[in-house]
């Protein structure tokens, strides 16, 4: 998607940036969302979500979901997963894969978003996306959807997105992975599109620059609030589902916010706040969650426990 000089000015503020990214994500969102999306049975043996309260409202064309992707509807990170199938297809070296596998680490480990890391992450996959093609990396999805992501859907989150299916309403994956990768997973999954973030790409190539910035934080608060004002949807009326405190912000704009497989933070606010919780986790696999599995990074994960250890200590 080409954006206007205008649009990308690097002395625009957080706050504008965030606005920028949710507008844009809103925007590719309805481009290609599937105009009747056919409903997929929920995988044999998933969970059926509890009675509550008659909710999903059935024929309620006025509410919607929106569900959060990385360990609350797939197990792990999305872009790790890509990257991993990227790798495999030699589009980038294994000291790349070592660096971006230690960036997961830390944010799974440490339970907080280093800046320079977050920023070092985002400009080393637009690297890697620079001059290919959109469609090119849209094929190649839906390989590496079959190959890594695939097995990795919650059964118990993929039957709480059906049951708002059935009531006959939207439900949207609102992510900070690539809208292009988001998309490919709605629509594996019948669902009805994405929210992701935006590349910027110019005559069907991508330019290595962001649409504002990476759809995360109050990013996707934005985006949910623009493509409910495009949709005509009450907020109040709508549900969000995800597993971290960083999407707090989403959470909040919404009548029935659920925490899913939450996080520490977020399950403390989910219960200060009387919001429902799900958790499709049990004993060790849910303290694993998240950590990359890729060969090596078993390792990483040791060094950035030790490292997140001693920066502590100094602090």
């Amino acid at each position: 998607m080409a954006a206007p000089g205008w649009l990308t000015h690097r002395k625009r503020s957080a706050t504008a940036r965030s606005v920028l990214a949710g507008e844009a994500s809103a925007e590719a969102a309805r481009k290609t969302a599937q105009a009747g999306p056919e409903a997929v049975e929920p995988p044999a043996g998933a969970p059926e979500p509890e009675a509550e309260e008659q909710f999903p409202v059935a024929g309620d064309e006025r509410a919607a979901a929106f569900f959060d992707l990385d360990n609350t509807v797939m197990q792990g990170a999305a872009i790790f997963h890509f990257g991993r199938g990227l790798y495999k297809r030699e589009f980038f070296q294994r000291r790349e894969l070592a660096r971006f596998a230690w960036q997961q680490a830390w944010f799974r480990l440490a339970g907080v978003e280093d800046p320079e890391h977050m920023q070092d992450a985002r400009d080393s996959a637009l690297s890697i996306v620079k001059g290919h093609q959109v469609s090119e990396l849209m094929a190649i999805g839906e390989e590496i959807y079959d190959e890594y992501m695939a097995e990795r859907i919650w059964p118990g989150t993929r039957a709480l997105a059906q049951a708002h299916l059935d009531a006959g309403q939207k439900v949207w994956l609102v992510t900070a992975a690539p809208v292009e990768t988001a998309t490919i997973i709605a629509r594996r999954l019948g669902l009805t599109g994405a929210l992701g973030t935006v590349a910027e790409s110019v005559d069907g190539v991508y330019t290595g620059r962001l649409v504002g910035e990476p759809l995360h934080g109050p990013a996707k608060a934005e985006a949910v609030r623009a493509l409910a004002a495009a949709e005509g949807l009450d907020l109040e009326r709508c549900a969000a589902y995800s597993d971290s405190h960083n999407d707090i912000p989403m959470l909040s704009l919404v009548g029935h916010p659920y925490a899913i497989n939450p996080d520490t933070k977020l399950r403390r606010h989910a219960r200060e706040h009387d919001w429902r919780l799900r958790d499709y986790r049990t004993g060790r696999k849910a303290v694993k969650v998240g950590v990359p599995a890729a060969a090596g990074v078993g390792a990483l994960a040791g060094g950035a426990a030790a490292a997140i250890a001693l920066h502590r200590r100094r602090r």
